[in-house]
Parts: C-alpha cells; sequence; structure tokens
C-alpha cells in the first residue's frame, strides 16, 4: 500500500482547510446573527438565545458516534460533501422560520449535517496529516474555523445591516455550497482494509477522560459565542462583532505560533494549562464591567482555545489505530456537541437569573473543573505504529 506523504500541505489537505474555511465562516455568521435573530424578530429572551444556539448539538450527540463508525465502514468523503449540502439547505430554510419553535425545530436537523461533515473532517485529517504531525495538521486546519469566528460575525452584522436577516441566510447558504465543492476535490483517505476486520468501537475509551476535559473548555466558549455579543452591546460597544473577531484573531494567531507544541509537550499536560488560561479570562470577564475587561478576557480565552483542541486530539489519535480515527473523532466530538450545546444552554439559564457576568462566572468554574481533571488523571501518550495494513 502506498505511504502518505512526508508533505503536510498536500493539494488534498489544502482542499479540506478551504472546505472547513468556507463552511466555518457561514457557521460565524449564524453564531453572530442568531441572537439578535432570537431577541428581535422571535421576541425571545436570553435563555431562548440559549436554547435555539445549543439545540443542534442534541442530533450531533447521537448522530457523531454513528458518522465516525460510518466513515471508519463506508468513506470520508460522502459525508464530507452531503453535510455541507445538507447545511447549505437548512441554512437557507432560515427563511421561513417565523417562530422560535420552528427555529429550533430546524436547529435539531442541522445536526445531522454537523456530523457528516465534521466527523468526516476530523477522520480524514488525521489520514493526511504526516506520521507525528497530528498535532501540527490540526492547529493548521483549525485557523479554518477561528478565521471563520473572527470574520463571520463581521460578515454577518454587514449583511444585516444591508439587507435584514433573509440576505444573512442566503449569504451563510452561498458559503456552504462553496464548501460542499470544495470538499469534493478531496480525495478518500480511508485506507481499504486488507480483510474482514470487527467495527470500531461506537464510544471509544481512548476519548473519554480527553474528551471531558475538551468538554469542559468547549461548554465555557459555547457560553462566550452565545453572549458575547450582547454583552458587548450593553457595555455600549456599537460594533459587537469586534469581540468576537479578536477572540477568532488571537486563536488564529496562537495557532500559527504553536502548531508544533501538542507534538512536542504531554498533550493532556498542555490541554489542562489551557483550560486554565480561558477559566482566568472568563474570570475577568465576570468580575470587571467594562469594555477593556471584554477584550482582555476574550484574549485570554482565545490562548486557551487555540492550545486545547489540537492537544486533546493529539492525545487521543496518538492511542488509535488508523482504522479507528473515525470512532474516536466521533466520540471526541460528541464532548464538542456537549459543550457546544449544554454550555449555552446552562449559562442561558444562569444568565436569566444572574445577568451574563454570572454566566461568564460558571464558564470559568467550568474551565477550572477541566483542568483539574487532566492534571489529576493524566494519560500517558502511547504511540501507534502508522503503517498500513500491509505493513510499510
Amino acid at each position: 500500500m502506498r505511504r502518505r506523504p512526508d508533505t503536510l500541505f498536500t493539494p488534498a489537505f489544502v482542499a479540506l482547510t478551504l472546505s472547513d474555511l468556507a463552511y466555518f465562516i457561514a457557521g460565524g455568521v449564524l453564531i453572530g446573527v442568531t441572537p439578535f435573530f432570537v431577541t428581535g424578530p422571535l421576541g425571545g429572551g436570553p435563555a431562548a438565545v440559549g436554547l435555539a444556539v445549543g439545540a443542534f448539538s442534541a442530533t450531533t450527540l447521537v448522530l457523531r458516534p454513528l458518522a465516525g463508525r460510518w466513515a471508519d465502514r463506508h468513506g470520508r468523503r460522502p459525508l464530507l460533501i452531503g453535510g455541507a449540502l445538507l447545511f447549505a439547505l437548512l441554512v437557507l430554510g432560515h427563511l421561513l422560520v417565523t417562530d422560535l419553535a420552528w427555529l429550533v425545530v430546524l436547529r435539531l436537523l442541522l445536526g445531522v449535517a454537523e456530523a457528516m461533515y465534521v466527523v468526516a473532517g476530523f477522520a480524514a485529517l488525521a489520514d493526511l496529516a504526516p506520521p507525528g504531525r497530528t498535532g501540527e495538521a490540526l492547529s493548521y486546519n483549525s485557523l479554518a474555523l477561528y478565521l471563520g469566528i473572527a470574520a463571520g460575525p463581521i460578515l454577518g452584522q454587514a449583511l444585516l445591516d444591508r439587507g435584514g436577516f433573509a440576505l444573512v441566510w442566503a449569504g451563510a447558504g452561498v458559503l456552504l455550497g462553496v464548501a460542499a465543492l470544495l470538499a469534493a476535490r478531496v480525495p478518500e483517505t480511508l485506507q481499504p482494509a486488507s480483510g474482514p476486520s470487527p467495527p470500531a468501537p461506537l464510544i471509544h475509551p481512548a476519548a473519554l477522560v480527553p474528551g471531558l476535559g475538551l468538554f469542559a473548555g468547549v461548554a465555557a466558549v459555547g457560553g462566550f459565542l452565545a453572549f458575547a455579543s450582547l454583552r458587548a452591546a450593553r457595555l455600549g460597544l456599537d460594533r459587537w462583532s469586534t469581540v468576537l473577531a479578536l477572540f477568532g484573531l488571537v486563536v488564529v494567531a496562537c495557532r500559527l505560533l504553536f502548531a508544533t507544541l501538542p507534538d512536542r509537550v504531554p498533550p493532556l499536560r498542555l490541554a489542562a494549562a489551557a483550560l486554565g488560561v480561558s477559566g482566568a479570562g472568563l474570570a475577568l470577564m465576570a468580575a470587571v464591567p467594562a469594555a477593556w475587561s471584554l477584550f482582555a478576557g476574550a484574549i485570554s480565552l482565545a490562548v486557551g482555545t487555540a492550545l486545547l483542541t489540537p492537544a486533546v486530539f493529539a492525545a487521543i489519535f496518538s492511542r488509535v489505530p488508523p482504522s479507528e480515527r473515525g470512532s474516536a473523532a466521533g466520540t471526541a466530538s460528541v464532548f464538542i456537541d456537549l459543550g457546544l450545546g449544554g454550555g449555552p444552554l446552562l449559562l442561558g439559564l444562569v444568565a436569566a437569573a444572574g445577568g451574563v457576568p454570572s454566566a461568564f462566572l460558571t464558564a470559568a468554574g467550568l474551565a477550572a473543573a477541566g483542568a483539574v481533571l487532566l492534571v489529576s488523571r493524566p494519560i500517558p501518550r502511547a504511540p501507534v505504529p502508522e503503517a498500513g495494513p500491509d505493513g510499510r
């Protein structure tokens, strides 16, 4: 069987990363605009924002492990292309939404597309990474996510100011169509098995403890993303999108500067430190009701976020064989769903009862708990051979 090339920036890697960029810019548009859609035309409050933002994770929670097993048996490419196309169709469906219940239904359906695209993308990325460079590959590829978080809300605000919510949904749909076209340029990366093999675990044990730490960090970030724009507006920032833009740009800068770090240090220790830095930033935002603290806290949260995910996935993928990468990615990404869905839901309830600063303080506590877990129960990194079924 042909070896994977030692070069990281292959045409397939670039196509996958550009597809992710288009996909996550569209996601950033939804992150920035959806809270205003809920509190504006739909007439909801903070709890409704949390429900709407986190609803899609209910379906991804169930479907990501199944998508991971399917990707290990049948391939990554169909899920990549199909997930992007389905997401585009459902975003355009926002044009028909007139009340909160239908928005929640639509975002539950978005979870199907999210599970397909993201799980297949993680598995394909691990397949494309040269031996010993998985963390680096994740760091560079994930720039697409945080460029999306940085650029998406700015684009969303511009579209909203120019043409209202209808133009926002149409613009996001076009971006997702571009993501599907780029995904079609990624060849199938699943290595064919040399013979019959049992299915990969539906819930992969190697992903459980790292995944809990990932959940804590993602839940904290999910709460920040859900309420940062509203908090900025209440503090008098007319350009509320600049807070999310700064967060995304700092993550991008750190991913570039520290791309190889998860492959050079014990990854779970790095993840624990990242959670500590994230918690400090959230505590600052909660304690000081000023625009400068919101920006400073966003920078600290961004530094921690930049290091957390590559470290966690480097730890996981170092301990599983290539034939189980989809399963491991599906299991780990369940914790992402729990964080992205549960974080806004929990922190939305906290914000409704005690205000957004209380929600940020609760998020800081989650991050601190995750750091303690990873420090107290470290999983040693055990390298997995990168050879194919023929031993090469």
